[in-house]
């Protein structure tokens, strides 16, 4: 039974994306600016095809509707996770994302949004924006009309190694200069607030979704004062868990194993080279470990984020 499969990234083009996934991380992208390489997607928007084994040529998709078994027979008509890098070369949107409730209800019956962020880089002064201040629809939406984004932002400074948690209904922008690891939910929605009033290549301004946002927007929220992560000595260290997922920070140097309880484990090679179950990997390598996978048998000198529900 298969136990670990590879896949082959999707990238997109983004207005605001650069060229780092190609320079940093060895793939092979299109012109242009690219900000988003989809590493682990079964999304329409992104359905990541198999590149070994038996089911070589098959979408993951595919391999969730027709080899559930393969996943441990998980709940679930969409396989629920998302990992991708994303590149910003400049400044992303101003956005919020809807639950599961909102999201099933106004948008085709998806996902919701919930995601989070390892920053592998960060430019020297960089920031980040994850909450806001105002306590209601009537002074959100006042203080956009006027402007008053210093006020209403919650903006951080910002290093490599930091980690968010954005949750849906959490105002958020990643900041130009910044490199993420981002797991996620399913799901491809965003209502964006302000988008700097910058033009396409056809010179339009990319829309935005103003009563979405202030439909979905948690104003109990308590914005984070910092993404500092205290890490121990252990080579395996959660960064979150939650409903949704269960993401850890694993550094290997030497031999390292990660038992595999789950039905299936997302594996993102984040910086450095080794082995993972005889397999070699490195920073950029991206693999997904099926319910027939007791465990990651690592070595090498390297840092990895896994993810699974």
């Amino acid at each position: 039974m298969e136990s670990i499969i590879t896949l082959e990234p999707v990238f997109k083009g983004k207005i605001w994306g650069g060229r780092k996934l190609e320079t940093e991380f060895g793939y092979q992208i299109p012109d242009g600016p690219v900000g988003e390489c989809w590493a682990i997607s079964a999304h329409p928007n992104g359905d990541c095809v198999i590149t070994s084994g038996e089911y070589e040529g098959k979408t993951l998709s595919w391999l969730w509707d027709a080899h559930r078994e393969l996943f441990g027979n998980a709940e679930g008509d969409v396989f629920p996770l998302l990992v991708k890098i994303i590149d910003a070369k400049d400044d992303l949107s101003i956005q919020v994302h809807p639950d599961d409730a909102y999201a099933a209800e106004h948008e085709n019956g998806s996902l919701g949004k919930r995601e989070c962020w390892y920053v592998l880089s960060a430019e020297e002064g960089g920031t980040i924006i994850v909450g806001q201040r105002a306590r209601s629809r009537e002074e959100f939406a006042q203080m956009v009309e006027e402007g008053r984004w210093g006020e209403l932002l919650n903006e951080l400074p910002i290093k490599a190694g930091d980690f968010f948690q954005i949750d849906p209904g959490t105002v958020h922008a990643i900041k130009g200069g910044t490199v993420i690891l981002e797991s996620q939910q399913s799901s491809d929605v965003t209502y964006r607030v302000y988008d700097y009033d910058r033009k396409q290549d056809d010179g339009t301004l990319r829309p935005l979704h103003m009563q979405q946002a202030l439909d979905v927007i948690d104003f109990d929220q308590v914005p984070p004062a910092s993404g500092s992560v205290e890490l121990g000595d252990e080579a395996v260290s959660e960064l979150v868990s939650n409903s949704c997922y269960t993401v850890d920070l694993v550094r290997v140097a030497g031999e390292v194993t990660v038992p595999c309880e789950c039905p299936f484990t997302c594996v993102s090679v984040v910086e450095g080279e080794g082995t993972l179950n005889g397999m070699p990997v490195k920073k950029g390598s991206h693999l997904l470990a099926l319910s027939a996978c007791e465990a990651l048998e690592l070595d090498g000198t390297m840092t990895l984020v896994i993810s699974h529900l």
